[in-house]
Parts: structure tokens; C-alpha cells; sequence
């Protein structure tokens, strides 16, 4: 068996790439700030530093209603006076809504007294920026371009904000309340480990916490026991993978992975989880199924979370029941997160449906070689050449011609069209169109990489030249 560590890419690169900015978050409770200016812009900064417990201290000539009203309810102080008359040893922060003649002379008050700086709407004379905010306190998100961009950073913020339920504000408070408990009752490492592990997927079921924390403290001791998750990875493109999938990497204590699976995935895995290739490399051998299910097997025993990642979904031609029966014969817990299968991907970059009601009413997913390597044996050619079903073969890079020529036995016109893929997800995604008669020749003098896919059906002529048509995007002024 050959079982290759893959290590993250800081491997080979520094950890953390280059920063625009460094996103720090300030504790404002009780502390002083100063918020130069009446209008609207800084009534709104006002109102955001009240919110972190600053005591804000204004100094507008002429506030406006909005400035007026959050003074009339205690969230501010409003002194009209101009900013210089402002008591500035002690502040925690200063910001202004200043013009362009007049910022200049604010910064250089702040630095002078050693006090970090914002004017508003002037990122050359901020020393940080406040960016856009998912607010779930106590977890805060912090979203920022630098300047650059504030409404990309907006539109970032509404993905986050639909990825981030409601309810885990409340669960973030009951962790603040459980982690002096967790220290006291649960032992470092796997106990913990499973205690936070069941917190967080509970936490982002959208349901707030029902009692306080005790059954989940209860369920956590005496919790050696590892276990296993399939998980699937896609064609390729990391952007396929579900929510759930990210989730496993990132509680994994260990990922087994096929050579198929590609470094953008394994990237989302958490940083402290050992990779271990468990696929076939290479001229090298394939790693046995058994050794697999044994490695498997003896790291869920150590109280490991093993995550089992493999190419498109794992209950697809994934030797998933396999693994499943051999940790189940020995108690350890199995879940699994299916993943989108390349021959959906494939339909979808095509434009194809792979059951268009005027072609096919039905979809067969076939293996395109057995244990040998060989075709399957026992694959019923007749039933396979029904011209109202749509059929993909996996796996068929070298029993492709051979498909063609069985199929055209048993019936299947000579004209259906066929649509071959490989590195279907990524970047280097190649498709070739030709009909059943021609794909012997087609295959003969092709060198495709990769994993291929063998589309065979009506559908496939249905999209004329079978590619999905999408807007240009228009970039200018």
C-alpha cells in the first residue's frame, strides 16, 4: 500500500499571503472617542461606536436630527464646539467627518496625542477603516477592500450574512457561558474535541439553544471514540462542494483522499489536519480497498475524526459500501456528504438535460471498467442500448471503443450522438462531440488526461453544439 502526506500548500508557500491591511477588532467598552463633525456620515460612525460600549464624545457646531437624536437618548455627548476644543489625552479613538483642508490638521492633532485616526470618505489619512460588518455578537465579522471596493465588501457581507443564521448569536453566548465548564469537566483532546464539534453543527441548524449547555457537557465525557465521514469532494471545482462537506474539513483530524481530489478542495480542510493520499499516483499501484478500510478502522479507534474525501460523490461508484460495512462490523460511527457527481457537472457546463422529456426518460450511471481494468462483464447490452435512455460511463477512457461497438450490436444507431469529457470541474476540462459510429476512431487518436467520461444519448445532440451560452460580462467605464 503507498500512502503519500500531503501537507497544506504553506508547505511550499508562507502561511498567510500578503495583507492590504491587518483586520483588528478593538474593545470600545467604557472608552473614550471623539467624533468630529455633525452630519449624517458622522452620526452613523457615532451610532456604531455606541454600539461597541465607546462613550462618544461629539463635537459638531451644528449636529444634525439624526446626531440630536441619538444624543436625546444617551448614546452620545454633543458639545458644539469645534473638534480642537476637544479633551484629547485619554481617547481610545478619534473619528472625522472632516473636508480636505481641515483633515490634514485632525490627523496630525491624533498622532500628537498617539491616537488612532479615521476621517471619513479619506482613506490617505486613516490609520484603520471600520469596512462592513455581519454582526451576530458575540461573534463579529469583519469585511474589508481597503478602500478599494466598499460595495463589493457589501455584497460580501450579504453572502455571509445568508451563510450565518440568526440563532448563533445566542449560540455564541452560550459558548462564552460553557467554556469555563468545558475547561473543568472535559479532558484536552478528543472530549473537547467532540463536545465543540456536536456545539457547532447544532449551532448552525437555525435553532437556538434549548437549555443551558449541561446535556451537551454530559454527552462529551468518556468520548474516546473517533469517527469516520465520506465526504464528497466533486468533479473538482471547490466551489461545488455543499456547506456540510466544509464543515468536515474543517473538524477533521485526518483526511484520506483520492488523487482525483484537487488541491482547491483540500485547501478548505482545516490547516492541522493530516492529508494522506490513500489514491492511485502515478505509475504506482492503487492503495488496496482493504488497507484503506484497516487505516480507516485503526485511526477512528485513536479518537480521531477521519474524513474520507473522494472525487464527486462517495455512494457513486466510490467503493463507499465497503468502507461503510467495514467500520460498521466495528462500531465506529459512519455519516457521509454526498457530493455533486462529474456527469452531473457535466450536463450542467453543457447546458444539457439529461433527461429532456422529447429524448429520454431515463438516466443510467455505468462503470466503465471492472477490477480487472477490463470492461464489465456482465453489463446487459440490450437494456443499454434503449435509444430513450441517457447513459454516462465512467471510467471509460480505454473501454470507450468498446462500448461503441457493443452497443451498435445490440441495436443502438450509429447517428446517437456522444459527448466525451475529461477533467470535468477544472481547469483543464477538454470535450470532444462525434456520433456512437465514430467514437472508436475519435478515442484512437485522442491523449486525454484525467478521469473521462462517456456521455451516449439523444440528449446530447439537443444543445447543438452542447455548450451552455452565457452572457458576456461587460467591464469598462
Amino acid at each position: 500500500m503507498h500512502i503519500v502526506s500531503r501537507q497544506p500548500s504553506e508547505a511550499e508557500r508562507p502561511r498567510m499571503g500578503a495583507l492590504d491591511c491587518l483586520p483588528v477588532f478593538f474593545d470600545l467598552k467604557g472608552k473614550r472617542v471623539l467624533v468630529a463633525g455633525g452630519e449624517e456620515p458622522a452620526a452613523w460612525k457615532a451610532e456604531l461606536l455606541a454600539a461597541a460600549g465607546a462613550q462618544v464624545e461629539v463635537h459638531a457646531d451644528h449636529p444634525c436630527a439624526e446626531m440630536q437624536a441619538l444624543a436625546a437618548r444617551g448614546a452620545v455627548t454633543v458639545a458644539e464646539s469645534h473638534w480642537r476644543h476637544a479633551q484629547w489625552q485619554g481617547l481610545a479613538m478619534a473619528v472625522g467627518d472632516c473636508e480636505a483642508k481641515e483633515a490634514a490638521a485632525f490627523v496630525a492633532m491624533a498622532r500628537e496625542h498617539g491616537v488612532p485616526v479615521n476621517v471619513i470618505d479619506k482613506p490617505e489619512h486613516c490609520e484603520f477603516q471600520f469596512g462592513a460588518i455581519v454582526n451576530r455578537s458575540p461573534l463579529v465579522v469583519g469585511i474589508s477592500t481597503n478602500g478599494a471596493a466598499p460595495i463589493l465588501g457589501q455584497a460580501v457581507r450579504r453572502r455571509i450574512e445568508t451563510l450565518l443564521p440568526e440563532t448563533l448569536s445566542q449560540w455564541a453566548r452560550l459558548a462564552q457561558k460553557l467554556r469555563g465548564q468545558v475547561l473543568e469537566r472535559l479532558k484536552p483532546g478528543a472530549e473537547r474535541r467532540a463536545l465543540w464539534e456536536r456545539f457547532a453543527d447544532l449551532s448552525f441548524a437555525g435553532q437556538a439553544p434549548a437549555g443551558d449547555g449541561r446535556a451537551l457537557l454530559d454527552a462529551a465525557r468518556g468520548a474516546p471514540q473517533g469517527r469516520v465521514t465520506l465526504v464528497g469532494a466533486g468533479p473538482g471545482d471547490a466551489e461545488y462542494l455543499t456547506i456540510k462537506a466544509v464543515r468536515a474539513l474543517q473538524s477533521a483530524d485526518v483526511i484520506l483522499f483520492d488523487d482525483l481530489v484537487s488541491d482547491e478542495v483540500l485547501e478548505l480542510a482545516r490547516r492541522e489536519a493530516k492529508r494522506i493520499l490513500v489514491g492511485k499516483r502515478a505509475r504506482r499501484e492503487s492503495c488496496r480497498q482493504e488497507d484503506i478500510n484497516v487505516l480507516m478502522l485503526d485511526l477512528a479507534r485513536k479518537g480521531r475524526h477521519v474524513v474520507r474525501l473522494k472525487s464527486g460523490d462517495p455512494m457513486l461508484f466510490g467503493r463507499a459500501g465497503e468502507e461503510i460495512a467495514a467500520l460498521a462490523d466495528h462500531g465506529i460511527p459512519v455519516s457521509v456528504v454526498p457530493g455533486i457527481s462529474a456527469a452531473f457537472a457535466l450536463a450542467a457546463e453543457l447546458g444539457v438535460s439529461l433527461t429532456h422529456r422529447d429524448c429520454a426518460q431515463s438516466v443510467r450511471f455505468v462503470t466503465g471498467h471492472a477490477r480487472d481494468g477490463e470492461l464489465p462483464r456482465n453489463l446487459d447490452w440490450r437494456a443499454l442500448a434503449d435509444p430513450a435512455t441517457t447513459h454516462v460511463y465512467y471510467m471509460s477512457g480505454r473501454t470507450a471503443p468498446q462500448i461503441a461497438e457493443n452497443l451498435i450490436a445490440h441495436g443502438m444507431d450509429e447517428a446517437t450522438p456522444v459527448v466525451v469529457a475529461t477533467n470535468v470541474g477544472r481547469s483543464g476540462k477538454a470535450v470532444i462531440r462525434c456520433t456512437l459510429s465514430q467514437l472508436p476512431g475519435e478515442m484512437a487518436r485522442l491523449e486525454l488526461s484525467g478521469p473521462v467520461l462517456t456521455g451516449i444519448g439523444n440528449v446530447f445532440g439537443q444543445a447543438g453544439e452542447g455548450s451552455l451560452r452565457r452572457p458576456a460580462l461587460a467591464v469598462g467605464p
